[in-house]
């Protein structure tokens, strides 16, 4: 207990999901989290179910004026930010040949843009701390492996991965005290994950009827 005492960290998507867990975690450690998500409903129930004085903000990730907001409220209400996990996403399954060009772009927006905004801000407003902070990506195996469904998605969490690299060197380079980190979940059991399933049992029926 209290690995992140009275550290303020930001969670995108942390309305349900991962991001959820990600958020009760960290409020468990003793963390002063900010929950955020275009959800609001989900959002405020992620923070009353995290505790330890967690709030939410609603927020589009993809949106550079709401990343320059969700930050400034944050240092309005606890005065400064020592953590960003970049956990918002979104998932369209769909090979290359299915993939449209509007659905490839929304995953770059949400997860490409959404992560770009959070290391960029995560980092300006860190190291004005001059404490030790860190940056965490989520990606996914989709960036390590190739799936037939994932093409818009695993293209977007291999960029993820890339920009990881590049912050972290950046930040030694520079002699930041902030760690740039990406981890890579396989399948986990959240509401995204229920409703695909869902949604693939209900066509393979009304494939056979």
């Amino acid at each position: 207990m209290g690995r992140v005492e009275d550290k303020v960290c930001l969670v995108t998507g942390g309305g349900s999901g991962l991001g959820r867990a990600d958020a009760i975690a960290l409020a468990k450690e003793g963390a002063k989290v900010v929950i955020t998500d275009i959800n609001k409903e989900n959002g405020e129930e992620a923070a009353h179910a995290a505790g330890n004085g967690a709030i939410f903000l609603e927020h589009d990730v993809a949106e550079e004026d709401q990343w320059q907001l969700v930050i400034k409220q944050t240092l309005d209400h606890f005065d400064e930010l020592n953590v960003v996990v970049n956990n918002a996403g979104m998932f369209i399954p769909g090979s290359v040949e299915e993939v449209t060009w509007d659905q490839y772009r929304i995953h770059q927006r949400i997860h490409m843009d959404g992560a770009f905004f959070g290391i960029k801000y995560g980092i300006e407003t860190i190291k004005a701390n001059g404490k030790l902070g860190a940056i965490v990506n989520i990606a996914s195996t989709t960036a390590l492996l190739g799936y037939h469904t994932s093409f818009a998605y695993g293209a977007c969490k291999g960029a993820i991965r890339t920009m990881t690299s590049h912050a972290a060197i950046h930040c030694q380079q520079l002699r930041y005290n902030i760690r740039v980190n990406c981890i890579f979940p396989s399948v986990i059991q959240t509401p995204l994950i229920e409703k695909l399933y869902a949604d693939a049992a209900a066509a393979a029926e009304s494939a056979w009827c």
